[in-house]
């Protein structure tokens, strides 16, 4: 596996997520999203290219490569990293169970937020949007109570902006 660091200050991570997907990356790649504080906050994108898969990438600016550098080494440690492309993502639509979430994809633990971990028979409703983070190597994904004892993924999808808009 090679990882690659990629940086070209984006302001947050769907931005950093759809322009990720514009490049039409070949399948097996694993893609995160970091933010970064220096030399300014922005999102930054590693990859976990596999043996043997090559891809054309663009450069990252002088300024932003030590941003870049620190979030390939944080994704290969498996220390950090909000994934968005991983082993199974695509099987995780709908609603799903905490045992089918772990087997059908690369998610190793499943969090509760403030709560103990959960049962293999909990559903989770995925809203189509996982996003599980790498936490002392082990992709996790931190989920919350939904209704009717179900869980959902933390992140929402669409998250209202700071101050809804007000001036």
């Amino acid at each position: 596996m090679r990882y690659v660091g990629l940086s070209l200050g984006h302001g947050a991570n769907r931005e950093a997520e759809h322009w990720l997907h514009s490049l039409g990356l070949p399948a097996g790649v694993e893609a995160c999203t970091h933010l970064a504080r220096t030399p300014y906050p922005h999102v930054v994108v590693s990859l976990a290219l596999p043996d043997g898969v090559d891809a054309e990438l663009p450069q990252t600016p002088d300024d932003l490569s030590k941003a870049a550098a620190e979030a390939a080494a944080d994704h290969a440690a498996r220390r950090g990293g909000r994934a968005f492309l991983f082993a199974g993502v695509e099987a995780l639509t709908g609603t799903v169970t905490v045992a089918d979430l772990l087997a059908k994809s690369a998610i190793s633990r499943v969090r509760v937020l403030g709560g103990p971990d959960p049962d293999p028979a909990t559903e989770v409703v995925t809203r189509d949007f996982v996003r599980p983070e790498w936490t002392e190597g082990e992709l996790t994904l931190v989920t919350s109570p939904a209704p009717g004892g179900r869980l959902a993924p933390f992140e929402f999808p669409n998250p209202t902006p700071c101050c809804g808009g007000a001036h």
